[in-house]
């Protein structure tokens, strides 16, 4: 699994990192979810998943992006409606993803956006495992 952030002009960026991994799942009744980390998190120094210290889980939880919900292919896009997302902001929403396919590999990509950066797209490669 690799993340890159392509903007005009710049080198791409990894915003997990070159080295992230995750799990993407697609089921044939239309389910699906994802889950992306960082490697070499750092551990809290608590036994419960929601304690300690506020700020650390902060930090701890920006290093990793996860989702789940239902698809369905459109044309060369797949259509993920959100149910619920560590993002909260995503809940509930529809996330159109352009896609290529070769082989064992997928790639989604977000639709670009603009900004102050220049247009940015998010690429996402999966490699199915066997």
């Amino acid at each position: 699994m690799a993340w890159r952030r392509l903007t005009d002009g710049e080198a791409a960026e990894y915003p997990l990192g070159e080295d992230a991994s995750g799990l993407l799942i697609y089921t044939g009744d239309g389910k699906m979810a994802v889950q992306i980390v960082s490697a070499d998190r750092p551990e809290i120094p608590t036994e419960d998943a929601l304690g300690g210290d506020a700020q650390l889980r902060a930090d701890a939880y920006s290093t990793c992006l996860a989702y789940f919900g239902s698809y369905r292919v459109q044309g060369d896009s797949v259509i993920h409606r959100v149910d619920a997302s560590l993002f909260p902001n995503w809940s509930g929403t529809v996330q159109t993803r352009p896609f290529t396919a070769n082989g064992d590999e997928l790639v989604l990509r977000t639709p670009p956006t603009t900004s102050a950066a220049g247009t940015v797209v998010n690429e996402l490669s999966w490699v199915r495992e066997s």
